[in-house]
């Protein structure tokens, strides 16, 4: 179908359905927590603007879960449907895995997302409070599960090849925790809480060019822009972590991201250029002299390894990891760079009154979605050709099936997601543009820095000026 192969239109479907898939629960493993700390907060400080900020947000929550929960069944189909091979082979480590995060993390999310969203005048604060700290921990639970599988495929351990060719585990502390998991947790985990960040951001912001006296708009873009200032320098540390592992263990993939196809002692970093992979090397190419070398092995003329010391078939597609490692390290820089403008903003008193501030904070809302998408093409790309790495091949994976079955079912897959979460996201879209309702006085206009509560900050004299301490 299309003048494409079944193996082609199967990577094509899996890709396009993961891609709708892992940006629901980047947005709700962040909001949970979010809706965490609202509550605690509503709690300990019996303020009503975090209550109403909570509700606010569960029913984004709510709609966002909803639609994760729908992509992520129609995802497991296709091991069965295009990836059978696959799944034979690799069934006895990994389906267990999967196993866990339904008893483990989906159970708990499910048995007290219904508390959370209903129960709050039924329950009382108190367990209110405890069952939404259970769907936190919950889709936790999910991404912990779900990126120790992914981190086996990409750094398998603790197995064993059977008889016919399937891999068991023999020791499943070494299955779970294999070299890779530590970094892509914290990676991820740390990215869906920018991505929250930058969303709740962007809304705070938004709400604030309409209406900066809007108390509920200034707690939430003084906690996101807190978060992205704090998280973000420590994402891109637990980036070059998570790269240096890789090199260790995928060194193929590091010199795609990097595009290096010579290996030589102190080399450059590429910042720009466009790969040739038909001549082996990037053409028109800005560079940082031995750069490379000092990040990648911490020595100013350290070698690294270029793609021309493997086989031409076990080399990722270049172009597609090179920039798509440009544009998630981009944007991580663009979050740091808004952080820091916010500390800046609210160092001179002015983090409610910056329009030039609120309107980079809503651009760069949707930000921390593509940056989770780059990142993702970066490391399942980068891994090709292979699905277990170094042990089973893609082609080997897949099912022997017809390639007009597999790109029917895509073109249905493509028609029926855009109208069912197009749908979804319009209407998450008009909650967000619909203002949090202020349940407290708003601040005068001449008040300056307040971080709605969250941080002390000076207050000018005013006989409208909240009292001192909230």
């Amino acid at each position: 179908m299309f003048g494409l192969e079944a193996l082609l239109l199967a990577r094509i479907q899996f890709a396009f359905t993961v891609s709708a898939h892992i940006i629901f629960p980047a947005f709700t493993i962040g909001l949970a927590s979010y809706l965490a700390v609202l509550n605690g907060l509503a709690l300990r400080t019996g303020r009503p603007v975090f209550t109403d900020l909570f509700n606010y947000w569960k029913k984004i929550f709510a709609v966002t879960f909803g639609m994760g929960v729908v992509s992520g069944i129609v995802m497991s189909y296709q091991f069965g449907t295009n990836w059978s091979v696959f799944s034979d082979k690799a069934g006895p480590v990994i389906g267990p895995l999967m196993g866990y995060e339904v008893l483990s993390a989906f159970f708990l999310e499910a048995g007290f997302l219904g508390v959370m969203l209903f129960g709050r005048d039924r329950v009382g604060p108190k367990l209110h409070f405890l069952a939404t700290l259970m769907v936190a921990l919950g889709t936790f639970m999910s991404a912990f599960w779900i990126l120790s599988v992914n981190s086996w495929m990409q750094t398998p351990a603790g197995y064993a090849i059977n008889d016919v060719g399937q891999f068991v585990a023999t020791d499943w502390w070494a299955v779970i925790f294999n070299p890779s998991f530590p970094y892509r947790l914290v990676h991820m985990v740390l990215a869906a809480y920018l991505t929250t960040a930058l969303v709740v951001g962007a809304v705070g912001a938004l709400h604030l060019l309409r209406d900066r006296g809007n108390q509920a708009a200034r707690i939430m873009f003084s906690m996101a822009m807190w978060m992205a200032a704090i998280v973000a320098p420590i994402q891109i540390m637990a980036g070059d972590f998570h790269g240096l592992n890789t090199l260790e263990h995928q060194p193929a993939k590091v010199a795609a991201m990097e595009g290096h196809f010579e290996t030589h002692a102190g080399a450059p970093l590429i910042l720009f250029g466009i790969p040739n992979p038909a001549e082996g090397r990037v053409d028109y190419r800005v560079q940082i002299p031995n750069l490379g070398s000092l990040i990648l092995t911490h020595e100013w003329n350290g070698v690294v390894r270029g793609l021309n010391e493997w086989p031409e078939d076990q080399r990722p597609p270049v172009s597609i990891v090179f920039w798509s490692f440009r544009i998630m390290v981009g944007i991580g820089f663009l979050m740091l760079g808004l952080g820091l403008w916010s500390l800046w903003a609210r160092w001179r008193g002015r983090l409610y009154d910056m329009p030039w501030l609120h309107r980079a904070a809503v651009l760069m809302g949707p930000s921390g979605f593509a940056a989770v998408l780059a990142g993702w093409i970066t490391t399942e790309v980068g891994r090709q050709p292979w699905t277990v790495y170094g042990l089973l091949s893609t082609a080997d994976s897949v099912s022997p099936i017809a390639a007009a079955a597999v790109g029917s079912s895509l073109v249905a897959f493509v028609v029926v997601y855009f109208l069912l979460f197009g749908a979804g996201t319009y209407y998450i879209l008009r909650l967000m543009n619909h203002a949090p309702i202020p349940a407290e006085p708003g601040l005068p206009a001449e008040e300056p820095v307040r971080a709605g509560g969250i941080m002390p900050g000076p207050v000018m004299a005013s006989k409208n000026a909240l009292p001192a301490g909230e």
